[in-house]
């Protein structure tokens, strides 16, 4: 038989990986063997270090955060432990930005931490405080709110049904408290919003 040689598919193969090790020293991008071998390694060194660079740049933000709560005198520990106390939800790499950019609204981040960690309420309590103490508790205020209540109802007898689509009618029919909605067509929810 005869000797068959790679021919040109072995030379673009080669030619290929010493693309690939372009800029590495000495034999390492002349030489095939050694290029090869040389990105076997840079590969597995990349997919290593793409996992570490996560942590690192964890590491990264957690300093920052951290030198601006000492700032604030407050510790790093405590500073989070209020944050999820009070219910907000925002990540390192977001405080890491607003502790460099905007100092007056980590100082605000960092108020709303410490009354946290005093109270122990979230901040959903607070508002919702804030709500109660809000409402109307004169008589003639809730005559207003029954007053727009009905007027708002009226409203609704007088919209022109038919020219809604059936998902609208079925969310219009379900606040009514009508049965059976879901399985009704068109022309049977519109007689029965009447």
């Amino acid at each position: 038989m005869t000797r068959v040689k790679g021919g040109t598919v072995s030379k673009n193969r080669r030619r290929k990986v010493l693309k690939q090790a372009k800029g590495y020293f000495g034999s390492k991008h002349r030489l095939y063997k050694t290029a090869q071998e040389q990105l076997f390694h840079s590969g597995a060194y990349a997919y290593r270090d793409r996992k570490a660079n996560k942590r690192n740049f964890r590491k990264l933000w957690i300093t920052r955060i951290n030198a601006a709560c000492r700032a604030n005198e407050i510790s790093y520990s405590k500073f989070i432990n209020g944050l999820n106390i009070a219910g907000v939800t925002i990540n390192r790499k977001m405080l890491a930005e607003v502790a460099i950019d905007s100092p007056e609204s980590f100082t605000n981040l960092v108020a709303i931490a410490k009354d946290a960690l005093k109270s122990g309420k979230t901040v959903k309590e607070v508002k919702n405080e804030v709500k109660t103490e809000a409402k109307p508790t004169a008589k003639k205020e809730v005559k207003k709110a029954e007053t727009t209540k009905k007027e708002a109802s009226v409203k609704d007898a007088k919209k022109d049904y038919s020219k809604m689509t059936l998902t609208e009618l079925k969310t219009i029919a379900k606040e009514q408290g009508i049965k059976g909605y879901s399985t009704m067509k068109k022309d049977e929810l519109i007689s029965n919003l009447k």
